[in-house]
């Protein structure tokens, strides 16, 4: 199995910055893609950037220039830097994972998240 642990939330005023880590740990052949999405009460989740194994990045258009995000693939970890945090930014964070598992021989896709992390940013 694969696990993903999630760090790095709080509370922060606006204009403030905030770093959230993603580790994942267990049996994977290869990470494809990370990526970071969040869900605020009442909302759909939604994409909040994502990246490839091969570094390219893709960000939703309401964080573009604000957040950033990273990969360190020997510690299979994901980050997200956060800048200029508004109150809209407001919401649980979730971490995903695509990866590939080698199960009965055969390599296989599989998608994982993370349990979660609350960011508040206070007005």
């Amino acid at each position: 199995q694969v696990q993903l642990v999630e760090s790095g939330g709080g509370l922060v005023q606006a204009g403030g910055s905030l770093r959230l880590s993603c580790a994942a740990s267990g049996s994977i052949f290869s990470i494809n893609v990370m990526g970071w999405y969040r869900q605020a009460p009442g909302k759909q989740r939604e994409l909040v950037a994502d990246i490839t194994g091969g570094g390219t990045t893709n960000y939703a258009d309401s964080v573009k220039g604000r957040f950033t995000i990273s990969r360190d693939n020997a510690k299979n970890t994901v980050y997200l830097r956060m800048n200029s945090l508004k109150p809209e930014d407001t919401a649980v964070y979730y971490c995903k994972f695509v990866v590939d598992r080698i199960v009965g021989g055969t390599l296989k896709e599989y998608s994982y998240w993370g349990q979660g992390t609350q960011v508040t940013v206070s007005s």
